[in-house]
Parts: C-alpha cells; sequence; structure tokens
C-alpha cells in the first residue's frame, strides 16, 4: 500500500438515526462504501442539521470500525459551506468535491491508488469507469440512483401510515428498469453463447464453492448454490476473479450465421446489468430500509419480484455481508416476504416512465442553423459588423504563460480563438465587478475564464465549478503555478453548489446547462455573463422544457 496519499477530510450530513441507518441516507450510502472498501484515508465528520452538536447522539454500532467526528455546519470550511453534502476536502482547502456520486466515485479512485491489489473497487467504476458519471441533470439513471430513489425512501419511513401504503413511483420505476434487456460491451458474443446453450438446453452454474473459499491469502465469500443463468456465471465469475472457460464452447456454424436482432436478449443480474457496480453500493441502502419498513407493515413484494431477486443476489456478493455487518445492517432473507396471491399484483404499464415523459416534445431542434434559415426565409439577413470595442484586447503577450488558454492543452488555432472569446467575457466581467465580489464560473472546464479572472482581478474570490474531474485538475495545476490566493475549484453538478455570488460567468456550457446557470443565476440575484453554444444538443430534461 503506498503511505503518501494525502488525508483528505469527507462531510456528511446528519439529520436523524432510524433502525440500523444513519440520515439523509446519502450517509448511509456513504459509511457503507467506505466500510465496503475498507476505506481508511479519510477523516470523516458528520455534520448535524441542528445547531448544538452536543444535543447529536450517533450509535457507534453504525459507524462500523470508521472513526467519525461531529462538527457544526458554521465550523466547515468556507469553501464546504458553500455546497450540498456528501463533500470531500483536500487539505489546502481550495479543492472541494461535492454531492453523492462525484464524492463515492473520489473514495473509490482514493482507494485503489493507495493499495492497487484492490482491483475489485475498482471495478465498481464500471466499464470505461463510468458508472454515474453523467451527471443527474441530464442522466436519467444517475438521477435515479442518486436522488430519486433515497428520496422516494426518506418519504416513504417518514410518510403517516395512511400515506405510506402505496410503493413509492420511484421505486417501480426501478422495478421496471431492472426488466429492460441488457446492454453491455460485447454483448453480441455472450448472446450468442446464450443462444448456443438454449438450443443445447443446457444451463450454465458455478461449482458449488461453500461459505467461504481462499484466495491470495484473503477469505472471501462465495455463492452458495449453482448459478442458474448465462448472465449470473458470467457475473460472479467476474466478480471471484474467474474467467467463464470457452473450451469446446465454440459457436455452431448456425449460430454464428443468426442475425443480431435475433439473438436472445440479456437479463440483469445487478443495477446496471451483468456486473456489480457503484450503483448497486447506492441503491442497497436504500432497498434495504424500505424492504425492512415494507416488512414491519406486513407488506408483501409481489410486485417487486425483480428488486426482491436483485437484493438477494447482491448479498452473495464478495465483502457485502461483512461491510453490512460493519454498518449493522441485518439484511433480510426475502422469501419469508414473497407471498401473496396473482390478482394483487400491480401492473407496471401504468407507472410514468420519467423517459418518456421528458421527451414528448422530442420533435423540438434548437441551434443557429434552423434559426439563421428561418430568419432568411423571413427575408431577415445576419450581418456582421467590426467589434464596437476594439480596446478590450487583453495584453497577451505580457502576461504569465499559464494564464494563456495554450496551457490548457489546446490547439494553437483554437487557444487564439479562445483568447479572443475571453478578451470579451472579461471585459464586460470586469465592468461589473467590485473588489470582494464573488464571482463564479459555471462549467468551467479547464479553467480558462475563472484563471483569467483570478489573475486580472485578486480583489475578488473566483470559483471554479466543473463535473469532469480531470478538467478541473489541469486548472488546479495552472494556478498553482501561478500561485493565485484567490480561486477555489468545486468538482460538483451545477445543482450541488447552493452559495451566495455576485457574478456568474459560462462560457460555451454546452446546451440547456446555459439555461441551468441563467436560471441559477437568477435565483441567486446574480449578474451573469454568458456566452452559450451547441444549440444542436438542447433537449427536453427533468428540469427544462423547449422551447422557452
Amino acid at each position: 500500500m503506498k503511505d503518501s496519499v494525502a488525508e483528505e477530510h469527507l462531510y456528511l450530513g446528519f439529520s436523524h438515526q432510524y433502525r440500523d441507518s444513519i440520515f439523509p441516507l446519502h450517509t448511509s450510502i456513504s459509511l457503507f462504501l467506505l466500510s465496503y472498501c475498507d476505506c481508511k484515508l479519510f477523516k470523516i465528520f458528520l455534520v448535524p442539521t441542528g445547531e448544538n452538536v452536543d444535543d447529536q447522539f450517533v450509535t457507534k454500532n453504525l459507524l462500523g470500525d470508521l472513526e467519525v467526528h461531529l462538527i457544526s455546519r458554521c465550523q466547515l470550511p468556507v469553501i464546504v459551506q458553500s455546497c450540498c453534502l456528501p463533500a470531500v476536502v483536500v487539505k489546502d482547502g481550495k479543492f472541494c468535491r461535492a454531492g453523492l456520486s462525484v464524492v463515492l466515485r473520489h473514495i473509490i479512485q482514493k482507494t485503489y491508488e493507495a493499495d492497487p491489489s484492490k482491483k475489485d473497487v475498482l471495478e465498481l467504476l464500471g466499464f470505461k469507469k463510468t458508472c454515474l458519471k453523467a451527471c443527474a441533470e441530464v442522466s436519467q439513471w444517475t438521477r435515479l440512483c442518486e436522488i430519486s430513489i433515497p428520496l422516494a425512501v426518506e418519504g416513504f419511513l417518514t410518510a403517516s401510515p395512511e400515506h405510506c401504503q402505496a410503493i413509492p413511483p420511484d421505486i417501480l420505476q426501478l422495478e421496471r428498469k431492472l426488466g429492460e434487456p441488457v446492454r453491455v460491451h460485447n454483448d453480441d458474443k455472450i448472446r450468442r453463447q446464450k443462444l448456443q446453450q438454449q438450443k443445447a438446453g443446457v444451463k450454465a452454474a458455478l461449482p458449488v464453492l461453500g461459505k467461504e473459499a481462499t484466495e491470495g491469502g484473503k477469505t472471501v465469500e462465495m455463492y452458495e448454490h449453482p448459478l442458474p443463468s448465462l448472465e449470473m456465471s458470467i457475473a460472479f465469475s467476474k466478480l471471484l476473479v474467474q474467467e467463464v472457460s470457452d473450451a469446446g464452447n465454440r459457436e455452431a456454424a448456425h449460430i454464428r450465421r443468426t442475425k443480431t436482432s435475433d439473438l436472445p436478449l440479456l437479463d440483469h443480474v445487478f443495477a446496471e446489468g451483468l456486473y456489480f457496480t457503484l450503483a448497486d453500493i447506492v441503491l442497497l441502502p436504500c432497498i434495504h430500509q424500505f424492504l425492512v419498513s415494507s416488512k414491519k407493515q406486513g407488506k408483501n413484494l409481489v410486485n417487486l419480484p425483480l428488486i426482491s431477486s436483485w437484493y438477494q443476489r447482491v448479498q452473495e456478493v464478495p465483502g457485502v455481508k461483512k461491510a453490512a455487518g460493519k454498518c449493522n445492517m441485518e439484511l433480510l432473507q426475502l422469501p419469508e416476504l414473497m407471498s401473496a396471491p396473482e390478482e394483487e399484483q400491480q401492473d407496471l404499464s401504468a407507472v410514468p416512465d420519467e423517459l418518456e415523459e421528458e421527451n414528448e416534445d422530442s420533435h423540438f431542434i434548437g441551434g443557429p442553423r434552423p434559426t439563421m434559415t428561418k430568419l432568411m426565409e423571413n427575408g431577415i439577413e445576419a450581418k456582421f459588423s467590426p467589434h464596437p470595442c476594439p480596446n478590450w484586447t487583453l495584453d497577451w503577450t505580457n502576461l504569465p504563460s499559464a494564464v494563456s488558454p495554450g496551457e490548457g492543452k489546446m490547439s494553437r488555432d483554437r487557444a487564439l480563438r479562445k483568447q479572443q472569446q475571453l478578451n470579451n467575457l472579461v471585459a464586460a466581467v470586469t465592468k461589473l465587478a467590485k473588489p470582494g465580489d464573488v464571482i463564479v464560473d459555471f462549467c468551467s472546464g479547464g479553467g480558462h475564464v475563472g484563471i483569467v479572472l483570478a489573475h486580472m482581478m485578486p480583489s475578488c474570490q473566483v470559483v471554479l465549478i466543473e463535473n469532469k474531474e480531470l478538467s478541473l485538475i489541469r486548472a488546479k495545476d495552472r494556478s498553482d503555478e501561478l500561485g493565485l490566493n484567490n480561486i477555489w475549484f468545486i468538482q460538483a453538478n451545477l445543482d450541488y453548489f447552493n452559495g451566495t455570488f455576485n457574478i456568474g460567468v459560462a462560457l460555451h456550457a454546452c446546451g440547456v446547462a446555459t439555461d441551468m446557470v441563467i436560471e441559477h443565476c437568477i435565483k441567486a440575484r446574480a449578474a451573469f455573463v454568458i456566452s452559450p453554444c451547441c444549440y444542436g444538443f438542447i433537449q427536453n430534461t427533468v428540469k427544462f422544457k423547449y422551447p422557452q
């Protein structure tokens, strides 16, 4: 294990504890992942929602073997006070990661960096390491896992008995998602294997290995009974670091000739498909609480057969029961809950599909080309005039090289265009800004706007907000080279920033992101300087419907 990993502080919200969980559920999820990863790299703080920290009490057995400190919100680093929890901050207090998915992905990456032997932990990020990477504002799946399911379960647990008779719609939506066909990398090969097995009337099964097995000197839990499908065989073989043998299973000629459209579809094993990922880690504490509450109310789960099977299957993943034990989660054995006549089953087709609702007006097409065409069809011609303020040009030759966008790893021509764009934005912001103002560069990317603003206006505090980690790290490296002390970096979705500010800036926030920035600035009663782009990527989302 590497000893040079710098300590970071992890801040988790704490409203109350209920049964075997700490709320909000985002906190229980974070603690469960830390236990699953056996990660001790972070100094952990619980931040009570109440004012008096001394009045708060957390049962020790809900924290496992983690050392946790209580801290009031007013004691938080200033950068964290501007963000929704959970949040992670490096020691210098300038770089913050906020929001559940961003924080959990960071915990996984830090765990693997500290101990590269934990490849199973890195595998939680899924194919191409993209699990829950897309922000909740545009990804329905991330939104369901990160926001909708936790909130639905919290609402279900706190509702009065007469208001919690029905299964929350978001839980039913997850049930329907688990019933959709699985699409994975190289699924054509797996689907042909499945077809060959179906033709031969054979079912794949892992050998019965008992409750435990030793692998590399480490005791791991094993699946206790044969697995009934090719999908499960592949999924659990990967978890147990085994290869599914292809020996003697060469595809027959008629199998190879079968059209892809005629191949059998793959069934879900875990939340995102065949493989155990971070999405399963996020959902387990939520679904567990929902099931425990349902059991206490005497409800059956006949409407949720796929969630019930998934919940049981996840318990067989090596390390899950151990992590649950550390967090005092008493996982249920579901067969005792599964009993109800067929006439009580609910038709899931009545459950609204958010994705379908979002795309009701999917025929809407935005963008400069159709706009210009409409203008020309109506006899309106766009004419371009010289720049009205030629003196806005910055003296790039006398600025430090790290200020130039060329330092952000882009081509020479693109860097020149970026300089021209920055000339205009910086001039507009300079006219608006006063000493002491907080300027937020939304969707900051590599910091081309924010770094110039921080250098040109040292009396202002500049905050860069960006969802892509590597872009923000490049921006921080450039800032460190310049020795800037008036700049913060926040890796988060735009919605997780709730700080006060005076001016919002966004250069080429793609499509709907521009409208989200404008809305954020209006709510904060802040001025804004915006240059949009990618109109062609505008689409209806949970938050916006077009045209506006």
